[in-house]
């Protein structure tokens, strides 16, 4: 299958192969997503198979606006529409029970469904001209990092899938916020740009915090209800490690001394010229003499100051670290306030949940 490259003028080409059954992946605020029909069970079928996805990890199905919701759905709460109002189009991704016409193909096998509207004009056009919702989980090998730009796409995809509709490199870098208002109580089940407080403003209540998100281990026969929670995620092909302090005073120099050690202690079996550290523009400073003088390559993921800056950046370095045939990334922990929150869940996801304690 040849995959082709779909620009703006292009979208009703694009729109016309996802009515007819196929694959177009498409740019987000977030990452790029893989679309198909929503409603289609073998469109569901193709995704997971395009992905290597496994069939309980559910979908999410995109709308262009809020009316689009209502028919996929038993019912819209109260509290979730007032989420709706107040964050779509946007990162946030609301679980609810799904009516009869979503296939269990696009839910991984549940009676819920997640669904969001992204805050992109050319995806939104895509969805209102294919006419129907389009599930889209991240257009990545499954394991692999999100794609933050078409290349990212082409590069896993290419053969696998129709069409990528082309729109420059995403704004936020991390997926949707992920909250399961199914239940009485709204609970956070993955964390992103939208961010617990902004939540707990908006609803008056703070949201329950999934159990997985604070280390839980997940028990046998475990059955994700969103994206991300049960298999091994955003991963680089390298061993990643992560130097984590609960301290702020001195917290950097503390971190850049304990991965400094490490390497002296344990990073003799790793060829010196494939190892990386991922640090800060801060504390960037602390690594040069070291990385000189021991060839280790330097990716700084962006400021502390600007966490935002981080997540735009994450996936991206982490494919250039696949790219450069790195063996082992050691990087620096960050606070987990605000997007914090969502940007060390994926680092640790991507770490395989190996910490160093500092």
């Amino acid at each position: 299958m040849e995959t082709r490259i779909f620009s703006k003028k292009d979208i009703e080409e694009a729109a016309q192969i996802l009515k007819a059954g196929g694959l177009v992946a498409f740019p987000t605020e977030t990452v790029y997503g893989l679309g198909g029909n929503g409603l289609d069970k073998e469109a569901a079928r193709k995704i997971y198979a395009a992905k290597g996805r496994p069939s309980d990890n559910p979908l999410i199905l995109h709308v262009s606006k809020m009316e689009e919701v209502y028919p996929l759905v038993e019912s819209v709460p109260e509290k979730a529409k007032l989420l709706m109002e107040s964050f779509w189009p946007g990162p946030l991704t609301l679980i609810l029970k799904k009516s009869k016409i979503v296939p269990l193909e696009s839910t991984g096998g549940l009676d819920t469904v997640a669904l969001r509207c992204p805050d992109n004009g050319v995806t939104l056009e895509l969805i209102e001209r294919a006419g129907l919702p389009v599930a889209g989980p991240s257009a990545n090998l499954s394991g692999s990092p999100s794609p933050t730009e078409a290349s990212h796409v082409y590069h896993d995809l290419s053969g696998r899938i129709e069409g990528i509709l082309d729109d420059g490199a995403v704004g936020i870098g991390v997926e949707s916020t992920i909250l399961d208002m199914s239940t009485d109580r709204p609970t956070l089940l993955r964390p992103g740009a939208i961010t617990l407080e902004d939540l707990t403003e908006v609803l008056g209540e703070k949201p329950e915090i999934d159990p997985t998100l604070l280390g839980k281990k997940m028990e046998d026969g475990f059955i994700p209800k969103a994206p991300g929670m049960k298999y091994r995620h955003y991963a680089p092909k390298a061993e990643m490690i992560l130097f984590c302090s609960s301290e702020e005073k001195e917290h950097e120099y503390k971190v850049s001394k304990r991965i400094a050690e490490y390497l002296e202690e344990e990073g003799r079996g790793f060829p010196r010229e494939k190892i990386a550290i991922l640090c800060a523009e801060e504390t960037k400073h602390f690594y040069q003499e070291m990385a000189e003088k021991e060839g280790i390559i330097l990716k700084v993921l962006g400021r502390r100051d600007e966490p935002l800056s981080m997540t735009h950046n994450l996936f991206r370095i982490l494919r250039e670290c696949d790219e450069g045939g790195i063996e082992l990334i050691l990087s620096e922990g960050y606070s987990e306030e605000g997007i914090g929150f969502a940007l060390m869940n994926r680092m640790k996801k991507a770490a395989g949940q190996k910490i160093i304690a500092v």
